[in-house]
């Protein structure tokens, strides 16, 4: 065999190879895009903090600064980028989904984020993407054609500082 004829047959098999591995990142990509679930200890969570007036006034204060140009006002994922983006923004009316998620998937899919939605780890503190899952819980909860209690726009205010999470072992037990 020539060096040439050596040389032809390698060149093809190395775009082969090649393309297997760009076809087998893509799917990767692909499955990673459309699987967003919790791992079993994040959906194990449990939410350290209650659901009560408080505790969703704040996670409606931080939603209005961070997820209703995406989710929307209401929580049905018709904010005013919703159109823009590549994946819609999930439904938080849509009660029967919710109810198939626990607080620690929610929790746990606030932190990571998934594109286009950014992860809030090191943007929001435990306490308040906990505020926040209390928060969207509750647009699963008001019957249909109802929004939530105040207007988003109504209730932005200054940030102030929140207390540090009240679990005793801390929030971020995952």
């Amino acid at each position: 065999m020539q060096p040439s004829q050596h040389k032809s047959r390698i060149r093809p098999l190395g775009i082969l190879a090649l393309l297997v591995v760009l076809g087998a990142g893509l799917a990767t990509a692909i499955n990673t895009a459309k699987n967003w679930n919790a791992t079993a200890a994040a959906r194990r969570l449990k939410n350290p903090v209650p659901p009560t007036d408080d505790a969703i006034a704040a996670g409606r204060q931080v939603y209005g600064e961070h997820c209703r140009s995406c989710h929307g006002e209401k929580g049905d994922g018709r904010g005013q980028k919703a159109a823009e983006l590549s994946v819609a923004p999930g439904d938080f009316t849509d009660a029967p989904a919710m109810r198939r998620r626990t607080d620690g998937e929610l929790f746990w899919q606030i932190t990571r984020g998934r594109l286009p939605m950014p992860a809030f780890a090191d943007k929001l503190s435990d306490q308040e993407r906990w505020q926040v899952v209390d928060y969207i819980r509750a647009f699963a909860d008001k019957p249909s054609g109802t929004s939530s209690a105040a207007p988003l726009t109504s209730l932005l205010q200054a940030p102030r500082k929140l207390p540090s999470c009240p679990a005793p072992s801390g929030c971020r037990s995952f």
